[in-house]
């Protein structure tokens, strides 16, 4: 049956998850061990940097000691609440233990557990990634199935040049522009600069709470948005030349059919195969690439800026949290990137696939 090649592919692709999380968590926690600084060290700046604000003259029984830094006590108390009284190997091995039962272990610093830190912040960034990666393809199919049809006419020499220019800017360069001419207190104050909701939002009702997400949402989405058309138009536009001069689409031109027959009723399929089972990849692409500093510009409190928060505190649960997380997430939809292949093209012979 064709179907048996194709379930033993993907469960192949499956059982590949593991391996592939343990060696990039594994990668990750060893370089860690070896990277300066810490959740102790950044635990004792902070207490001298209070203590320095103060102007404390560290008394006899006091935990900070001036120059001395932490009394050696409270330092072992420390390294016992974040478990680095044990080995590393053990300590990793925990953490693995964790991960089975998606138990990702509690923030060092925020008081949560990193689980419900990462579904507080999940919505944020999947409406970025998913709104944007929606846009991209709504606009760049459209616009790629057209300069194929007009292939080196000038609207396809002006269009290519314009989302080549669209390409060029830096989605945080263009977020501080936008922010600047359209934020508010900017030039033209239109949208507001902060979040995904007003402050009073609760107490909208749900037409007009709708339309407050999508307020907040639109210059994020832009920024996000601006660089990802010129890649997807580009294979739209080359997949379907591709296909407009293969053989079938001469035969069926020779038949009379119509240029929206052909283009629509032969060429479409095939040509989309590859744009359309790429649809995960892109939207990894966005959710991977694009939101941290969009994030940031905008005060949007996504994984991105969970992820990015926990590297400079040296929030390790979290850092590892997210990652597991993200490449857990990246494999998935690899996994259901190959699952439209077949359901776009079912010619496709899985027992000669990798």
């Amino acid at each position: 049956m064709v179907a048996d090649p194709m379930i033993r592919y993907l469960a192949k692709r499956i059982l590949l998850i593991i391996p592939t999380l343990f060696g990039i968590i594994a990668i990750n926690f060893a370089v860690v061990q070896f990277a300066p600084g810490g959740p102790i060290e950044t635990v004792i700046a902070k207490v001298k940097h209070q203590h320095a604000q103060s102007g404390d003259t560290a008394a006899p029984n006091s935990v900070y000691r001036g120059m001395q830094g932490l009394d050696p006590s409270m330092v072992t108390q420390l390294k016992k609440q974040f478990g680095f009284d044990k080995p590393p190997l053990t300590r990793f091995f925990i953490m693995l233990r964790g991960y089975l039962s998606f138990d990702l272990g509690n923030s060092f610093f925020q008081g949560q557990s990193v689980l419900s830190l990462i579904w507080q912040r999940l919505p944020v960034s999947i409406s970025l990634g998913l709104w944007s990666t929606l846009i991209v393809y709504l606009v760049s199919i459209p616009l790629g199935i057209r300069k194929a049809v007009h292939d080196g006419s000038r609207f396809d020499l002006t269009s290519s040049l314009v989302i080549l220019i669209g390409y060029a800017i830096p989605g945080f360069l263009l977020a501080i522009f936008l922010i600047v001419l359209f934020g508010s207190g900017g030039m033209a104050p239109l949208f507001p600069l902060r979040g995904l909701a007003s402050p009073d939002a609760d107490s909208y009702s749900w037409p007009s709470k709708i339309l407050d997400y999508a307020w907040h949402l639109i210059l994020p989405t832009i920024a996000m948005t601006i660089g990802g058309f010129a890649s997807l138009t580009m294979l739209t536009k080359n997949s379907f030349l591709e296909e407009i001069r293969k053989l079938y689409v001469l035969t069926a031109r020779a038949k009379g059919a119509s240029e929206a027959r052909v283009l629509y009723g032969h060429v479409f399929r095939n040509a989309m195969l590859l744009v359309i089972a790429g649809f995960p990849a892109a939207f990894i692409s966005i959710f991977f690439t694009s939101a941290l500093l969009v994030e940031i510009v905008f005060s949007l409190n996504g994984l991105g800026l969970l992820g990015y928060n926990a590297v400079l505190q040296r929030d390790y649960p979290v850092m590892f949290g997210t990652l597991y997380i993200y490449t857990l997430t990246g494999l998935v939809m690899q996994i259901i990137g190959d699952f439209f292949y077949t359901v776009i093209d079912p010619r496709i012979d899985f027992d000669t696939r990798p």
